[in-house]
């Protein structure tokens, strides 16, 4: 039985709010796609985001545009970084899946640039409904 897909599943794109250390919230707008009840979210492996959810995994989730517009609420959340290859190979077919002709161009680029091996699956998990 596969779980049912979160909310905001089916957006474009959702602002993914990480958390400095002096508690202020950092908003960026990413694709995210579901995987197993859960969201599945790509990133360069150094971004802050990525650093931030390391250290802090809270994190709010909010439907929006691809300038990071709001569309909905905000939901409270937790992130964490997937790090085994069976994990990062589900989260990028998940990706590739929803985002069907974007995601081999995005792909394409990132190999070019050599950027392909450096990249962070993040795995967001909704804490309310």
């Amino acid at each position: 039985m596969t779980a049912p897909n979160p909310p905001l599943a089916d957006e474009p794109y959702i602002n993914l709010e990480t958390f400095k250390r002096d508690g202020n919230g950092v908003k960026t707008p990413v694709w995210a796609a579901p995987l197993d009840g859960k969201l599945v979210v790509m990133s360069a492996g150094n971004a802050f985001k990525v650093k931030r959810l390391r250290r802090d995994a809270r994190a709010r989730v909010a439907a929006c545009d691809v300038r990071g517009g709001l569309r909905g609420p905000w939901l409270e959340a937790t992130g964490r970084i997937l790090e085994g290859a069976d994990d990062v190979k589900r989260a990028h077919a998940a990706l590739r899946g929803k985002y069907r002709w974007q995601m081999p161009i995005t792909d394409f680029f990132a190999w070019l640039s050599g950027r392909i091996k450096k990249r962070a699956y993040l795995e967001i998990t909704l804490t309310a409904p």
